[in-house]
């Protein structure tokens, strides 16, 4: 499918799903905005199912190769409070995706965990993201200031939910929040979609056994992952 093809037909998706949700369209004191709820959300789930490597660079593509579909494309902070403004659409559209792909149909669901950096951390001073990021500790990138996002992707690759938190919450207390919100659904916590038809397959930052039997007891989670390098238990050859 090329993409102009891809892009009509993600919008038109995009657009029934509005509609029949009745996501209306958001008035806001001022001049109308330039583009439409349906156009903000097709631009915001194509820019990450492309896979670029900023925001930036998305907007630099729009611009350049998108005008003739979206011609009223505004300059980037505006549509970048656009999807700020549109998050709970773009949100209810992603996972609505994950029921028609019958995406979880499968034995195992991946939970993993990333850094996010909104700021270098070595900055003085709070950013603007005061109160909700703060300083954590990722393997990948080291200390650094922003969030702690943890995903459950299934083995084709669709993420069925995420959540985040502060960077310096912990992995324990994160998959906790997650599975809670999964088995006893939240309108604060939407983006974490529905519980796992198999197990959580995850590493060892969700190591536990006692914390897999609460998580077990409790909202009907499964997790697998490899026992602490000071546990007593160890995998077997095949396992491993």
């Amino acid at each position: 499918m090329d993409q102009d093809t891809f892009l009509t037909t993600l919008y038109v998706m995009i657009d029934d799903f509005c509609q029949l949700h009745g996501f209306a369209e958001k008035h806001r004191p001022g001049p109308a905005a330039s583009l439409s709820c349906s156009e903000v959300v097709t631009l915001a789930v194509f820019g990450q199912w492309a896979r670029f490597p900023s925001e930036r660079a998305f907007y630099r593509y729009a611009v350049g190769h998108l005008r003739a579909a979206f011609p009223t494309l505004p300059e980037r902070e505006q549509f970048n409070r656009l999807q700020r403004g549109y998050r709970d659409v773009i949100v209810a559209f992603s996972l609505f995706l994950v029921e028609p792909m019958h995406a979880q149909h499968c034995l195992y669901e991946a939970l993993d965990s990333s850094g996010i950096p909104t700021r270098d951390a070595k900055r003085r001073g709070t950013g603007w993201l005061a109160g909700q990021a703060d300083i954590g500790w990722s393997n990948r990138i080291g200390w650094y200031e922003g969030f702690h996002l943890l995903t459950s992707i299934t083995p084709t690759g669709v993420i069925t939910g995420f959540g985040f938190a502060p960077a310096s919450c912990n992995d324990h207390t994160l998959a906790e929040t997650f599975f809670a919100a999964r088995q006893h659904p939240s309108p604060r916590l939407p983006s974490v979609g529905a519980p796992a038809q198999g197990v959580y397959v995850a590493d060892k930052g969700f190591a536990g056994d006692h914390l897999h039997r609460r998580w077990q007891a409790l909202y009907g989670a499964e997790v697998v992952s490899p026992p602490h390098q000071r546990s007593k238990v160890r995998w077997s050859k095949d396992w491993r």
